[in-house]
């Protein structure tokens, strides 16, 4: 199996087993939570973790964007940053080659790396990279503070992530245009959702970035962490154009599909206007896309995703999974 473990596994092995309890946690692990808060002196440090192994083409520019848009989707300025990096071989030139992405990801976005570890392992088949970020945040967003009668934003569109690395890792199998797979991977330039964040922190009752599995997986976690159902037609969800070319080439949905660039939002009915005013003084694309109901006011009875006619009560697996096997 690829992917994240099942909501219920999280609940047993994981969120139970946290170690000693602190006082200055403000929030810990949970379901759908991707970065952690906690007090130091008078401010809230906003900390995530994330590894990335799959996409090896851009992995280091692909690692600092997902580790901070988690700290930035949670209302926080990414500003510290350590990584871990395992390779398959005691391979100079691939060392190179990753750190020269981190390094220059990460200037472009303002982030410091603080520190790491770096070694060769050989039972690994391809590079891994295990990176935490870090930034203080005036204000704590949750992915489960979603409220009935709230309004769904999406920024950019579906499937950013998905979009670069099928044209990155993949062009060759899919036999692609030349200028399409130009056109597709400049999307690795639209990966940060930190100028979506800050534009939307003041208004945002909840806040989420999809990554594996998608739109469609960010959205049900954040329903699900929210104990709600969130309402979305497939055809109000932004895609674009090359999107739709790839992901037709490689047979797989555009929404479920590695979804970094989009940050998932949901804000009140009476901020909708302004809430979409800030993103465009922003210069960030956004479209409202779906509502958000109480379970018992739907035909579910369960906190879920409603994409259409589908319900999904837990993240489908990514589309693009299959295409590394």
């Amino acid at each position: 199996m690829t992917g994240k473990f099942t909501p219920d596994d999280l609940a047993a092995y994981v969120f139970s087993r946290t170690g000693a309890p602190n006082d200055d946690l403000l929030v810990g692990p949970a379901f759908g939570e991707d970065a952690a808060a906690v007090r130091v002196g008078g401010e809230t440090l906003v900390v995530s973790t994330d590894p990335i192994s799959l996409a090896a083409e851009r992995i280091g520019t692909l690692g600092v964007a997902i580790v901070s848009n988690d700290v930035a989707a949670c209302g926080g300025v990414p500003e510290w940053l350590t990584c871990t990096i395992l390779l398959p071989d005691d391979d100079p030139a691939l060392l190179d080659t990753i750190t020269a992405q981190l390094d220059a990801e990460a200037n472009r976005l303002g982030i410091t790396i603080v520190g790491g570890h770096s070694e060769s392992v050989s039972a690994l088949s391809r590079p891994l990279l295990s990176l935490t970020c870090a930034g203080a945040a005036d204000r704590y967003v949750s992915t489960g503070g979603a409220r009935p009668g709230d309004r769904v934003l999406l920024t950019k569109a579906a499937g950013i992530e998905g979009t670069a690395v099928l044209a990155s890792d993949f062009a060759d199998e899919f036999d692609l245009p030349a200028d399409l797979v130009a056109d597709a991977t400049s999307f690795f330039d639209d990966l940060s959702v930190i100028p979506d964040a800050a534009a939307l922190e003041p208004f945002a009752a909840a806040m989420h970035d999809p990554t594996e599995g998608g739109v469609a997986a960010g959205l049900t976690e954040m329903a699900v962490a929210s104990d709600a159902v969130l309402s979305v037609d497939p055809g109000d969800v932004p895609i674009r154009p090359e999107t739709r070319r790839l992901c037709d080439a490689a047979d797989v949905d555009p929404l479920r599909v590695l979804g970094s660039g989009a940050l998932v939002a949901t804000v009140s009915e009476t901020a909708v206007d302004e809430a979409l005013a800030a993103l465009s003084d922003a210069g960030v694309d956004a479209a409202e896309i779906g509502t958000v109901e109480r379970p018992e006011d739907t035909d579910h009875e369960a906190a879920g995703l409603r994409l259409g006619d589908e319900f999904l009560a837990s993240p489908p697996a990514d589309d693009m999974y299959a295409l590394w096997d």
